[in-house]
């Protein structure tokens, strides 16, 4: 597989790993593809596409906070040392810092409306194909609150409403939760939003496990 811009593999990887590890089996074995970005290897049961949101206020702060390259942790933290020698550090020191080779990646994000907007949009349209189910996964360098997580999932229930092409899932990921979203008609709000809460040692083992795989590599199941 060519490799991607703005250290995207990573992400892609990580969501697969936290995916197969708190949700279960069915996400064991996605492979890490384009339009979209993980899919099941028959190329039509599941399709996942994996993108980012921040904020614009916080993008300056953000950038500014952490191009860790030549920095040296004193006293010794091996955290921050994995940052360095890795040059990503989302799922590490309560997601306060951006590596290097995420910068870039960061720096693109769009604010979350407008990223729903923009991916509910191209399924619709069928730029990722037709899959029988569809997930989006975003990260978000904020923290999001249950408040905010009902928001977007609402408001990307109301964008595709009258879409033929949608995505059954909205998977919300920052640092600490993964907020797993039911798209599907039918349901009552009350019985749509699972939040799953991400330890500090699952989040160090999603980050070591998607910074080692290579991009090819084989799925390890992480519990």
């Amino acid at each position: 597989m060519s490799t991607r811009e703005f250290g995207t593999c990573f992400f892609e990887r990580y969501a697969q790993i936290s995916l197969s590890a708190l949700l279960g089996s069915e996400f064991d074995n996605l492979e890490n593809r384009d339009r979209p970005d993980l899919q099941s290897a028959d190329g039509r049961t599941l399709g996942i596409e994996v993108t980012r949101a921040m904020e614009e206020s916080k993008k300056a702060a953000d950038e500014m906070l952490l191009d860790v390259a030549g920095r040296t942790p004193s006293p010794r933290n091996e955290e921050l040392e994995q940052i360095l020698e890795y040059g990503y550090a989302f799922g590490l020191q309560e997601g306060k810092y951006i590596g290097v080779k995420e910068l870039a990646y960061w720096s693109m994000a769009m604010p979350l409306r407008r990223i729903l907007e923009c991916k509910v949009g191209k399924v619709g349209n069928g730029f990722y194909g037709r899959f029988d189910k569809m997930g989006l996964f975003v990260f978000s360098r904020e923290n999001l609150g249950l408040t905010e997580a009902l928001k977007a999932m609402n408001y990307t229930i109301s964008l595709q409403q009258d879409q033929d092409r949608r995505y059954n899932r909205l998977y919300l990921a920052d640092v600490n939760d993964l907020f797993v979203c039911n798209l599907d008609d039918g349901l009552k709000e009350s019985s749509r939003m699972l939040r799953y809460r991400i330890t500090q040692e699952q989040r160090r083992s999603f980050y070591l496990e998607a910074v080692r795989r290579k991009p090819d590599g084989p799925t390890v199941r992480q519990r």
